[in-house]
């Protein structure tokens, strides 16, 4: 059986404002399925969108086998008090770290998931924010840099 979200609540599993996820579903970045003058998105969908699992899995039937742990983080950064020059260049400097990082978007290296970026900026609450998905030591790493640049904004 799928299961299916509302933009709303899919706002509220991803800390995101509301018509940030409409924006992602007009964009086609998030599919989703319109219900009259709603929007319903898949379960599968989402769990594509970021990389990871929204939801527990079912606890009916039997666990998945894997053939060795892996591990992804899924990290929200918001940057209260930027104008939009200083959004833009924040944005610049970490997508161009993460691609440094991780070489072509997309591009899975060693076992690694591929490391995901995108940026939201709110201009009326002078709020950016990062969501970053990947793995673990270059979600750390990417972190790290994120922190430096805000300091260095300051």
């Amino acid at each position: 059986m799928q299961q299916f979200y509302t933009v709303e609540q899919v706002a509220d599993l991803l800390d995101l404002h509301v018509k940030t996820v409409r924006g992602y579903v007009r964009d086609g970045r998030l599919p989703a399925t319109r219900v009259g003058r709603q929007y319903r998105i898949r379960r599968e969908d989402l769990d594509a969108f970021t990389g990871t699992s929204s939801t527990p899995a079912p606890t009916s039937g039997p666990a998945p086998v894997s053939t060795s742990p892996h591990a992804d983080a899924s990290s929200i950064v918001q940057v209260d008090g930027v104008d939009r020059r200083t959004a833009d260049r924040l944005a610049n400097a970490v997508m161009a770290t993460a691609l440094g990082r991780h070489g072509r978007a997309g591009e899975t290296t060693a076992g690694r998931s591929r490391l995901r970026v995108e940026t939201v900026f709110d201009e009326e609450r002078e709020s950016l924010k990062f969501i970053v998905l990947g793995d673990l030591d270059t979600t750390a790493g990417l972190l790290k840099v994120i922190d430096a640049l805000i300091g260095d904004a300051r």
